[in-house]
C-alpha cells in the first residue's frame, strides 16, 4: 500500500507505537475503500449483464413473433396461390363455355344465312343461287386451309358469280379487314367474280359505312327467316 508524501511526513512525527496503530487504521481504510470500489464495479457490471440479458430476451421474443408472422404470411400466400389456381381453372372453364356458346351462336347465324340469303341475293342483286350455300375450307397454299363461313355459286345475268360471306355476331371494322385479307390470300383459288357479304346480329353505323366503302354487303339476322 502507498501513502501520500504529506501523510508520510505526519507519521514521522508520531511515536512509533501510535504510528503503527495509525498505519494499521489507514491500511484497513484502504482495504475497505478498495473493496467498496470493487463491489460497486461488480454491481455495475452485474447491472450491465442484466440489461444485456433483458435485451437479448426481448430480441428473442421479437424474433419469435417475427417467425410466427412469417409463417402466417407463408400460409396466407399458400392459400392465395391455391385460390388463384382455382380461379384460373374456373376462368378457363368459363372461357371454354363462352367459346362454345360463341361457336353455337355463330353456327345458328350461319344456318339462318344459308336459308335466307338466296331470296335476299335475288332481291338485291338479281342473283339466282345455283349451288347450296355452305361452310367450307379452301386450300390457299399446300396443306394450308382457310375457313369460309359462307360460300356458294350463283348466276347473275347469265354469268356465274361466287358468293362469299363472313358471319359475326357483332361485326367490327377489324372483322371486315380480316375478311378482306382472307380474300387476298385466296385470290389464286377463288378467281371468279365475287359477291362479298357479311351476316351479323348488329353493326354500328361506322362499321356499316366502312363495309359499304369496301364493297361488302351487310345482312342482319332479322332479315333472315327463322
Amino acid at each position: 500500500m502507498s501513502f501520500s508524501v504529506s501523510v508520510i511526513k505526519l507519521l514521522e512525527d508520531v511515536e512509533p507505537s501510535l504510528r503503527k496503530v495509525l498505519i494499521g487504521i489507514l491500511e484497513e481504510i484502504e482495504r475497505q475503500r478498495e473493496a467498496s470500489v470493487t463491489k460497486k464495479e461488480f454491481n455495475e457490471l452485474k447491472e450491465i449483464v442484466r440489461e444485456l440479458a433483458e435485451a437479448q430476451k426481448r430480441t428473442e421474443q421479437r424474433l419469435t413473433r417475427l417467425e410466427k408472422v412469417v409463417e402466417e404470411l407463408a400460409e396466407a400466400q399458400k392459400r392465395t396461390e391455391e385460390e388463384l389456381r382455382k380461379l384460373a381453372g374456373e376462368h378457363r372453364k368459363t372461357r371454354e363455355q363462352l367459346g362454345g356458346l360463341a361457336h353455337t351462336v355463330g353456327y345458328v347465324l350461319e344456318d339462318r344465312a344459308y336459308r335466307g340469303l338466296p331470296e335476299l341475293l335475288k332481291r338485291d342483286f338479281g342473283i339466282k343461287v345455283i349451288t347450296p350455300l355452305t361452310r367450307e375450307y379452301i386450300e390457299v397454299s399446300p396443306n394450308k386451309y382457310e375457313e369460309i363461313n359462307i360460300i356458294g355459286r350463283g348466276r347473275k345475268n347469265g354469268k356465274k358469280v361466287l358468293i362469299v360471306g363472313e358471319c359475326k355476331s357483332q361485326l367490327k371494322k377489324g372483322d371486315i379487314d380480316a375478311f378482306l385479307r382472307l380474300m387476298k390470300r385466296a385470290e389464286g383459288v377463288l378467281d371468279e367474280e365475287k359477291i362479298l357479304l357479311a351476316v351479323t346480329y348488329q353493326a354500328p353505323p361506322p362499321v356499316r359505312s366502312y363495309a359499304k366503302e369496301k364493297g361488302i354487303k351487310i345482312y342482319f339476322s332479322y332479315e333472315m327467316p327463322l
